[in-house]
Parts: structure tokens; sequence; C-alpha cells
């Protein structure tokens, strides 16, 4: 490579990751998968009561994206960039398992025609499965996710799929019982970072970023009750979205 394409080259990565907001300068394989969105997408995040977030179903603005790591990640970037325009969905539904995902998916996704589909889902099927319900085992939550996400590639295939890991620490109930818990979001994890590879979409690991943040804080600082995060496990996962979204999908 000549000087002239090596300084052209470096810039342009440079180039690349300022407007990722990603520190430093990323991979050449980083920059080449990364695809900016244009002026106005549509980004919708999916799942359970963590993405929930207790958020309004009217048009009451103050609470429409919840109070979780949706509202984080949406009000800093609609915050620090006006200009794109933004369209942020919250439509994660507490007690949500892969099959009510499936069940209101052409009106609460399908119907938005996302750019940016954000799905995370997973730790009400492993509370059924540990419950007694034999429906809902590993096998069949790998069946019924892989199922949503080709019925969401087949009717939108040029949006962007995140799949975020679910994610325990050993609280509550969740410690008196950790070996089956952890045992079974284990198998989620593993299924969801399995179709994440197989769809093409941005794998989002949650679990390890919790663990590393044991050595700050006990469990209890960061969820509450082994599932649900406190205020700083919702600020954890908003960064770590970010941090992993942003080196493959360029939001600004």
């Amino acid at each position: 490579m000549s000087n002239n394409s090596r300084r052209t080259f470096i810039k342009q990565t440079v180039a690349l990751s300022a407007a990722a907001g990603i520190p430093g300068i990323v991979s050449a394989n980083d920059s080449v998968a990364a695809e900016k969105m244009g002026k106005g997408a549509k980004i919708l995040f999916q799942g359970d009561s963590i993405t929930d977030g207790n958020r309004t179903r009217d048009n009451d603005w103050n609470h429409i994206m919840g109070h979780g790591y949706a509202y984080l990640i949406s009000s800093r970037l609609w915050y620090d960039h006006p200009e794109k325009e933004f369209h942020f969905y919250n439509r994660g539904v507490s007690g949500d398992k892969v099959t009510d995902l499936a069940a209101r998916w052409q009106t609460d996704t399908l119907d938005i025609k996302p750019d940016v589909l954000s799905i995370m889902v997973g730790v009400n099927d492993v509370l059924a499965g540990i419950g007694g319900n034999a429906k809902f085992t590993a096998e069949t939550y790998e069946t019924d996710y892989r199922a949503l996400l080709k019925r969401t590639k087949d009717a939108l295939p040029a949006v962007k799929l995140v799949i975020c890991g679910s994610f325990i620490l050993p609280v509550g109930k969740v410690k008196d019982n950790w070996d089956q818990w952890n045992a079974e979001v284990t198998k989620r994890q593993n299924v969801a970072r399995k179709l994440a590879e197989e769809f093409s979409a941005v794998w989002v690991d949650f679990q390890q970023p919790f663990n590393n943040a044991l050595a700050k804080a006990p469990a209890s600082y960061w969820i509450w009750d082994g599932v649900h995060p406190m205020p700083a496990g919702h600020e954890l996962m908003a960064r770590q979205w970010l941090k992993v979204v942003g080196k493959k999908i360029r939001l600004v």
C-alpha cells in the first residue's frame, strides 16, 4: 500500500469511528460492516418487562419509552442528534415469552416497519419452564424464536436486527435456586447467540458486563430481584447496547 493510500485509509477509518461514537479506531471489518442509518430512522425495542420499563400505552410522551435501558438509549441519542430525527419505539410487554411476542408481532413490530429492531426475550420462558410448564424448553425457545425472526426477515428484508441476551445475578429467589436458573438461562443465551449468527444480527451480551460489574458492587446493586435491573443496571445495559450496536450499525 502506498503512503497516500495508507493515509487515506486511516483518515476514512478514523472518520467512521468518530461517526459511530466509538473511541479509538475500529477494526477494518467493523468499518466495512457498519451501515449508516439515514435521517428519520425507526428504532424499535421489543421484549418483556425489562424493556417495557412501565411505559405508557397512550400519548403520554413523558413516559412513552418507559424508565429502563430503552429510555436511556433513546434519550441520549435524541438529545445528542436532533438533526437525525430519530423515531424510537418501545413495545416491550411485561411477562412476555417468545410466543407472546409472536401473537402481537404484526401490530407491534411489522406494521411499524422499523429500520433497526432490538429484541430481548427469554427470562419468562425460563420462569415458565422452571415453574413446571413442559412446553417451555430451550428447544421450543429456539424453534419459536427462529420462526419469529424468519417471519420478520420475510416481511422486512432490510431490517437491521439486534438480538440481546437474557441475564441474571444471584439475588432473591434466583439465588435460592441458582443452579437451575443459571443452567436454563445459559441455554437461552446460547440459543439467542446462535440465532444472531444465523440471521446476521448484532449480538449484545449483557451477562458478562453484569458479571464484571460485581467487582464494583454486589449483585443487589445492579439487579434487585435477580432478573430486573436497578437504575445502575439499566445504565450498564444502555452503555453496552450503544457500544456494541454502534460498531455494526452507524446510527449517527
